[in-house]
């Protein structure tokens, strides 16, 4: 019969003593390391399938977005998605609404309706190069503006991004109109009673205030550059986001005015006027418009968020009266076609004016939020999605004819400016995710 060691006894009884919290020590070193460290996981490759959904890779794109957990991981989660760089990809899914189920598509733009024979450009969705663009979630939308006034004022561009918006948003409620003023309904309100929003239109092709040419009057465009238009300014109090798309009406005759004073002409023969072109006109008019808002909202301490859609280019391929003046039945592949010329012009001078503004607002507190929907590079690859002839119904009824109507600017409904409205909402979510300080 062996003996037994006191100090071995006393040895066991202190190690079933301690071994506990030495255990407890070193749990949160182990937790620790893995925090800051964590172990590689093998990851699959990216699969696109025609009939998933999409899922956004930047945390701020998500409603409800958790907190980063760490340095590295709250750098990521403030980085934006650029939704402006990437290519047009097919889409099976086709677009969430029709010619016949959207009672709001401007009848020069309701190209099924109207025979267009194809339906290949109503295939596609735009792609980023770096994250993902979701579908288009009508409900969400309507959430994020419940008890809101969104406004979009502009020219006709402005008007087709609006009537996109309203047919998206219809398929899950549909919108009342309560009132409409004006030649071809250019003053228009609608009321969605499910979450008590208000969408209006406002015609305001400068954003300044501006005499048309016309028939009865005179054969060029009225400027006066220091005066926001008050048709839709007077309403700016009622407005919690305004949407502003301008561009196409400053390539016409024009004469400018500061003051009392011309400061000068664009394309004014026989009025003995200095011609200086329109970017900087385009410019000018675009400054005291954001002005006018960051300086009357803001100076009542009113918070606003502005939404500036960039120019949308034209695809006249040859004239605009001829039969063929935007054949194109395809986007342009990436590369295939570059941004350039008046079209990158006029993009950038508004690109330039929003981070102009938005220093300004900054000033403020944070009370005026301002983004800039870049969808100049987005259009300039669809030469596919304008009504072409079919602007009128069935142009060819009666055989092929060599002179016909075009439209190569505005876009079908369905069509490619329903991803306008996509970004937009990304947008919203950002905002919903970052209240105001008012709020």
């Amino acid at each position: 019969m062996g003996i037994t060691s006191p100090f071995k006894d006393q040895s066991l009884s202190i190690t079933k003593r301690f071994l506990p919290w030495t255990l407890y020590a070193l749990l949160p070193i182990a937790l620790l390391r893995l925090y800051f460290y964590p172990l590689p996981f093998p990851t699959s490759p990216e699969t696109e399938l025609p009939n998933s959904t999409p899922v956004t890779i930047i945390s701020h794109s998500s409603l409800s977005a958790s907190p980063p957990s760490s340095p590295e991981k709250e750098k990521a989660y403030e980085t934006p998605c650029d939704y402006f760089d990437g290519k047009w990809i097919r889409d099976k899914r086709g677009p969430l609404y029709n010619g016949t189920t959207c009672g709001t598509i401007k009848e020069g733009q309701n190209c099924i309706a109207h025979g267009r024979p194809d339906s290949g450009y109503l295939y596609w969705r735009w792609k980023p190069s770096q994250c993902k663009l979701p579908r288009f979630e009508p409900q969400t939308f309507l959430q994020l503006i419940s008890n809101k006034h969104v406004a979009f004022v502009g020219d006709s561009m402005a008007r087709n991004q609006l009537e996109s918006l309203l047919c998206m948003l219809s398929t899950a409620s549909t919108p009342n109109l309560v009132y409409r003023n004006g030649e071809d309904n250019k003053f228009r309100k609608w009321h969605f009673p499910s979450h008590n929003v208000t969408v209006s239109l406002y015609w305001s092709p400068f954003l300044v205030q501006g005499v048309e040419k016309s028939n009865s009057g005179p054969d060029h465009n009225k400027l006066y550059l220091d005066h926001v238009d008050e048709r839709w300014a007077r309403d700016m109090d009622q407005m919690d986001l305004i949407v502003l798309s301008i561009g196409h009406w400053f390539l016409h005759p024009a004469v400018y005015y500061e003051g009392s004073s011309v400061l000068g002409c664009h394309y004014c023969p026989g009025l003995n006027h200095t011609e200086i072109g329109f970017y900087d006109v385009l410019r000018k008019a675009l400054r005291t418009t954001l002005n006018s808002i960051i300086d009357r909202r803001g100076g009542k301490g009113y918070g606003i968020d502005i939404i500036v859609t960039t120019f949308s280019p034209a695809h006249f391929e040859g004239e605009w009266d001829k039969a063929g003046a935007c054949p194109k039945t395809k986007p342009y592949r990436k590369g295939e076609k570059e941004l350039e010329g008046m079209d990158s012009d006029m993009r950038k001078i508004e690109i330039e004016e929003v981070e102009d503004a938005k220093t300004k607002a900054n000033n403020l507190g944070g009370i005026i939020r301002l983004e800039a929907l870049d969808v100049t590079k987005l259009a300039l690859l669809r030469p596919d999605g304008h009504p072409g002839p079919y602007m009128y119904p069935f142009p060819f009824a009666n055989g092929h004819q060599e002179r016909v109507q075009n439209d190569c600017v505005h876009w079908c409904l369905p069509g490619p400016i329903d991803t306008w409205n996509e970004i937009f909402l990304e947008f919203m979510k950002k905002w919903g995710e970052q209240p105001r300080i008012e709020e």
